[in-house]
């Protein structure tokens, strides 16, 4: 088993369809992440290809400059998704209380997850699924940095170091047969050490880790 029972506890262990029932029209990470997201978008995801943005909201971060065939979204709030502009289709789905996906085998060349893989209580279910939808050679990528609904993310992640968190993510992967060896992106705060200086914060960093089906 990939995590035990008490690694998948929340602090916050109501429905969480009830806390995600009122839309959140923020971004919930800082602008220098947010860029050096849609840089990766553009250096790995290729025209014309059908995307999945999985636990999407009303911003996918995705770059102007590429047009996708298809891009299929999925979150808790239907309100934020009808927002998202980039998205030729949304669903609203609770992954922790159904984690099959909807969609067909084989179906997508890229998977996409921007912080919110922290609150999958059944990480093992869920990046089986996005195996099985990917097509072979298709990529997983899952981004995230160290801020979270505290309250709402597992034990395993909120008793974590930001290290550990990466390797948690690594673990989701090479535990599920027929992905590639995971590969780690990480970077610094883009906010300029003036910056910092004068009191604007660290700002935040970047974590991607990546993972291609190979099989």
């Amino acid at each position: 088993m990939l995590l035990r029972p008490n690694q998948r506890t929340k602090l916050d262990d109501t429905d969480d369809s009830l806390f995600y029932s009122f839309p959140r029209f923020v971004t919930h990470v800082d602008d220098g992440f947010i860029q050096q997201l849609t840089d990766l978008y553009q250096e790995r995801l290729k025209p014309n290809t059908r995307i999945f943005d999985m636990m999407s909201s009303w911003v996918s971060h995705l770059p102007d400059a590429i047009e996708f065939a298809h891009v299929e979204g999925h979150g808790m709030n239907e309100e934020e998704l009808a927002r998202n502009s980039r998205l030729n289709h949304y669903f609203v789905q609770d992954l922790n209380q159904n984690p099959k996906l909807p969609l067909p085998d084989r179906d997508f060349d890229a998977v996409l997850n921007c912080v919110s893989v922290q609150y999958l209580q059944y990480p093992d279910a869920i990046f089986s699924e996005i195996h099985r939808i990917l097509k072979p050679g298709g990529i997983a990528v899952i981004s995230f940095s160290n801020r979270m609904f505290y309250q709402k993310a597992i034990t395993a992640w909120r008793d974590n170091s930001e290290i550990g968190r990466v390797e948690l993510v690594k673990r989701y992967f090479t535990l599920v047969p027929g992905f590639s060896e995971p590969e780690v992106i990480i970077r610094a705060s883009t906010v300029p050490k003036i910056l910092q200086l004068m009191g604007a914060g660290g700002g935040d960093p970047f974590y991607a880790v990546i993972a291609t089906r190979i099989n």
